[in-house]
């Protein structure tokens, strides 16, 4: 049987092809999934295509137009597939990035696995970030949230490895939610280590905790990068399955024998528990961003802005990858920012700290 991938151009992932295409045609092939087909018209009424490819670290959207030669297999594409582009990649026009000359093929089963396995920059990144948030669980003080974070995660590990932060904007891909937790907890220690006040402990499983409702919002399936619209999350939302899922979390907690030594810790259990709620309940910040309640305690302050720094620095780092370069270092606005953003100043390399800021850090 031949090679199909004899003579073949390099394969990309999509924040590969991101990085180089340009207004010059170059040759490459990428291995994706369709997570939609969209079909509509021209406003001369003549049919396209939009279709969303997917891989483990981004999208895109093709438009396909009906006098392309492939507009009869891409119509026919269904939703879940695994396929092959190779074309001439060019990023030039108002649909960005595009494929000519394309051909699609259907992915074997050995190369689907090897797609979902994702790269292994990626994979290696988000398998640091998980023992990290392993690790910082297990350095609690505190006997009640650190059982509660491990329970958490002997239960529910799996799904939280495959579930993304978003649907859009930040850390929207297959194990985004864990990378967002692992810089959220890299942030709040070191919030927790200039305000000491801080109960550091109930900030980093609030971290945690935060978006857990998610595993029912934005979890894709073990053999897909096509996140589903789940019933539960879209009636209850991640903020309410969050409350629930730690309430039972509480209950199943408290049937183990080392609870009962927990008993004379103060504060109360019932105490912590309330706390831990809040924060959930209370991380959007503002009523309009759908808060049923306004932080109200130093951690649940601390979380909330923990929480947007990371959403907003992920932003910024997407909108430097896939953003129009109106000028040199300004670049084109992108959802949900509403201004142009300006490329970041570069810090000086190799200077020596002064001499009282050498004495300060030792």
């Amino acid at each position: 049987m031949d090679d199909p991938n004899h003579d073949a151009p390099d394969r990309l992932t999509l924040t590969q092809l991101r990085q180089v295409a340009g207004p010059s045609p170059q040759p490459y092939r990428v291995h994706v999934q369709v997570d939609h087909r969209t079909e509509k018209q021209t406003s001369t009424g003549a049919p396209f295509l939009e279709i969303k490819l997917v891989d483990a670290g981004d999208s895109m959207v093709w438009r396909v137009f009906d006098n392309n030669p492939l507009f009869p297999e891409a119509r026919a594409l269904q939703r879940g597939s695994f396929v092959e582009i190779t074309a001439q990649w060019v990023d030039a026009g108002k649909y960005g990035i595009e494929p000519r000359q394309a051909r699609m093929r259907v992915l074997s089963d050995e190369e689907k696995h090897g797609l979902l396995a994702g790269d292994a920059e990626l994979a290696a990144r988000q398998q640091a970030d998980y023992a990290g948030i392993e690790s910082h669980v297990a350095a609690l003080r505190d006997p009640r949230l650190r059982c509660l974070c491990s329970l958490f995660l002997e239960k529910h590990g799996e799904r939280f490895r495959r579930t993304a932060a978003a649907r859009e904007n930040h850390h929207a891909r297959r194990g985004g939610l864990v990378e967002h937790v692992a810089q959220m907890m890299r942030c709040a220690a070191a919030i927790a280590g200039v305000y000491p006040h801080l109960n550091a402990d109930l900030l980093i499983a609030g971290v945690l905790f935060h978006d857990c409702g998610k595993l029912w919002e934005n979890s894709y399936p073990e053999n897909s990068f096509a996140m589903p619209h789940q019933l539960h999350g879209e009636m209850l939302g991640h903020i309410t399955l969050g409350l629930e899922l730690v309430n039972k979390l509480w209950r199943d907690m408290h049937d183990r024998p080392e609870a009962a030594e927990w008993a004379m810790l103060e504060p109360a259990s019932e105490m912590v528990r309330l706390h831990m709620l809040h924060l959930i309940a209370s991380h959007h910040g503002q009523y309009e961003f759908g808060s049923p309640v306004l932080p109200k305690t130093p951690e649940a302050v601390a979380l909330h802005h923990v929480d947007n720094i990371d959403a907003k620095m992920e932003m910024l780092r997407r909108g430097y990858e896939t953003s129009k370069e109106l000028a040199p270092g300004i670049f084109e606005r992108f959802r949900p920012w509403t201004v142009n953003v300006v490329a970041p100043l570069a810090s000086v390399p190799g200077l020596p700290l002064p001499d009282d800021a050498a004495l300060s850090a030792e």
